[in-house]
């Protein structure tokens, strides 16, 4: 006989150690960045409600992932790396739309270190790590500028870019004649008059 209403994962508060981690996980968090997330999600994927405020409002619209696939695949011009997008009350396969939505992310370019785990969303264990994903994800978005990005530019810095420069031989040859000015100078330098004490009797 199932129970209504359990969970896959139900736990009781945390105690000592372990509540003081989740309170300082907790306390990275940014509502106002939670804000800024929730317009540009809302504004890229058209159609798609806004959640309740807060954090528990925030973690729970996205949990199912399909919120987050629409997202990456609306940032994405030609082929879409999320197939199905189905929304479903099983832990697995909402977590399993979850992980196409980070795929889908590092394939765009988001890097590893900027990723979220999939129970730190599911589980709303580290939801300010997600705001970092989803910030890494905006930045990229408006650094591409390739027409996929609906909002306002200003909501998130651009990344730097790659600067290349080619210099010509003769370039590389006078930079090579030049002493930087952190190395000092030899100029009219000589040891005479610097006494080092009794030079060392040799017996």
């Amino acid at each position: 006989m199932a129970t209504k209403g359990v969970g896959m994962a139900n736990k009781g508060p945390a105690f000592g150690m372990s509540r003081q981690v989740q309170e300082k996980i907790d306390s990275k968090y940014d509502p106002e960045l939670e804000l800024i997330l929730v317009e540009w999600i809302s504004r890229q994927c058209a159609g798609v409600s806004k959640p309740e405020e807060g954090k528990l409002g925030f973690q729970s619209w996205l949990k199912d992932g399909c919120v987050l696939s629409e997202l990456i695949n609306s940032l994405f011009p030609a082929e879409k790396p999320v197939k199905k997008i189905q929304s479903s009350s099983m832990a697995f396969k909402q977590m399993e739309q979850i992980s196409q939505f980070l795929s889908g992310a590092e394939k765009y370019g988001v890097t590893k270190t900027d990723m979220f785990q999939t129970v730190d969303l599911w589980e709303g264990k580290d939801m300010a790590a997600v705001q970092r994903t989803l910030s890494a994800l905006g930045s990229l978005a408006v650094t591409k500028d390739e027409g996929t990005y609906s909002g306002d530019p200003n909501w998130f810095f651009k990344k730097a870019q790659e600067n290349k420069r080619d210099f010509s031989d003769e370039q590389i040859k006078a930079g090579k004649n030049v002493i930087g000015l952190q190395m000092g100078s030899n100029k009219g330098a000589s040891q005479e008059g610097m006494s080092y004490g009794r030079p060392r009797q040799i017996l």
